[in-house]
């Protein structure tokens, strides 16, 4: 029996990681190969993801001397990756009152409505959330604590 295609929503800590090498990025590559591979797969974003990823690569720039030109080249790839994104104006009002419930901040609870909106489960990098939403209203995967596949 195939195991379903991968549906999911990702959020920006997931997707820097496939740029830069960092704890996790052999993570974060094993997931988005996949859903290159696989027909019907689709991962899903709110909007918002693409500029907390361009504010990710602002910090590296500002922070590590990352490239400025490879940054930019990083937001133009993300936008070719086929990513599904949602609006967030339909997803406020859920995320603010998970925020509020879980004590997070919306831009964290924006990704978790999407998930409990479509009843899919969140991918996330950040351990502190994925513990502190454990027993929330939708499933979330910890990146760590996915299988790395060897290239």
């Amino acid at each position: 029996m195939n195991p379903a295609p991968l549906r999911a929503v990702v959020d920006a800590s997931v997707a820097v990681k496939i740029f830069v090498p960092e704890a996790l990025s052999a993570q974060a590559q094993t997931v988005f190969m996949r859903f290159a591979s696989e027909n019907d797969a689709e991962l899903i974003v709110p909007d918002l993801f693409f500029i907390e990823c361009a504010n990710v690569f602002w910090k590296w720039v500002q922070r590590s001397g990352y490239a400025g030109k490879d940054a930019r080249e990083h937001m133009r790839d993300l936008a070719m990756l086929g990513l599904t994104a949602i609006p967030t104006q339909v997803l406020a009002d859920e995320a603010l009152g998970i925020a509020l419930t879980h004590k997070i901040t919306a831009y964290d609870a924006c990704y978790l409505a999407a998930a409990t909106q479509l009843k899919l489960p969140l991918i996330t990098a950040d351990e502190k959330l994925a513990t502190k939403v454990a027993k929330g209203s939708c499933e979330v995967r910890w990146l760590g604590d996915i299988e790395a596949v060897s290239k």
